[in-house]
Parts: structure tokens; sequence; C-alpha cells
């Protein structure tokens, strides 16, 4: 005999992979109307499962950053990939991985946000740094600018070291004690 709580386990286990299979349902069934490659509908089908995944452990384990960052990395990066192979965004992977860059900063958004319930700067200064270097990345990989990569770099590499001293600044000032926290 089964206990009931082996029962409301088996039950939501059902649920799950009955969920899973829907989606995978659903997403071949989009792949196959729009002539895409099943293959390409798997993979990123797959990459928003592994991302599912992590979050049901991110909200299981209380408190735990890592994984809502994980988990978040890899679900926005699954619904780009789903997203892209169905030709909705017609850019080439070569073209549009600075957008990676973006997804990792939106993702600690979201951990530091878990982990505080507001927005400190341990976690929005990184994370504002990544989206930043995505965008810049990408007007160079869009061909925005006018001009190339290296010369930007060769031109504008004092810039990184003023980034650098910015950074700095503010992640020492958001990790200053309070005097009455000096004393303990």
């Amino acid at each position: 005999m089964h206990t009931r709580f082996e029962r409301k386990i088996a039950a939501k286990i059902s649920f799950f992979i009955g969920l899973l299979l829907m989606l995978l349902g659903i997403a071949s069934l989009l792949g196959t109307i729009s002539g895409t490659s099943r293959a390409s509908i798997f993979f990123s089908f797959l990459v928003v499962i592994i991302g599912a995944v992590f979050a049901v452990i991110a909200v299981t384990l209380n408190k735990k950053s890592l994984y809502f960052f994980i988990a978040a990395c890899f679900l926005q990066t699954g619904f780009f990939l789903f997203l892209s192979s169905l030709n909705i965004f017609p850019f080439s992977l070569s073209q549009s991985w600075p957008l990676f860059s973006v997804f990792a900063g939106l993702s600690l958004i979201i951990a530091g946000w878990r982990r505080y319930a507001s927005f400190k700067p341990r976690y929005m200064v990184p994370s504002i740094a990544f989206v930043i270097l995505g965008c810049v990345l990408l007007m160079f990989s869009f061909d925005v600018v006018p001009f190339s990569f290296v010369q930007f770099v060769l031109n504008w590499w004092p810039l990184v070291l003023v980034l650098a001293g910015l950074i700095l600044v503010l992640v020492s000032l958001g990790n200053k004690t309070k005097p009455e926290d000096a004393h303990k």
C-alpha cells in the first residue's frame, strides 16, 4: 500500500512530466509548422527544462540566489533559442551572442532581488555592467556603428579604466559598514 505522502509525490511528478510532454509537443508542433529542424526545437526546449528544474530547486531551497541566477539564465537563453529557431528573431547565433551577456546581467538582478528583497550594489553594479557590455557588443555585432571593435578598443581603451574605477567606487560605497556595526 502506498501512503498518502507517496501518492501526493507521485501526483506532483505525474503533473510535472505531463506538463513537460505537453510543452514539448507544442514546441515540436510549432517547429513542424514553421519548417525548422526538430533538433533545434528540442535543444532550446531542453535548455528551458533545465532552467525550470533550477527554478524549482531555487524555490525549494529558500534564499539560494545562485539557483535563481542559473534558472533565469537558462530560461532566458532557452526562450531566445526557441524564438530564434522559429525565425521570430531572424538573427544568427554568431550575430546575437552578446545577448547572453545581457541575459546574465538580468539574471543577476533577479538573483540579487531574491536574496535581499531590494536592489543592492553588490548585485546591481555587475549586472548593469553585464547588460551594458552586452549592448555595446551587440552594436558591433549588428554593425550599428561605422567602425570595428578593434578600432574602438584602440581609441577608447582608457574608458575601460574609468569604468573599472567607477565600478570599484560604487561597490565600495555599497559595502560600507554602519557605525554601530564597526564596534561589534
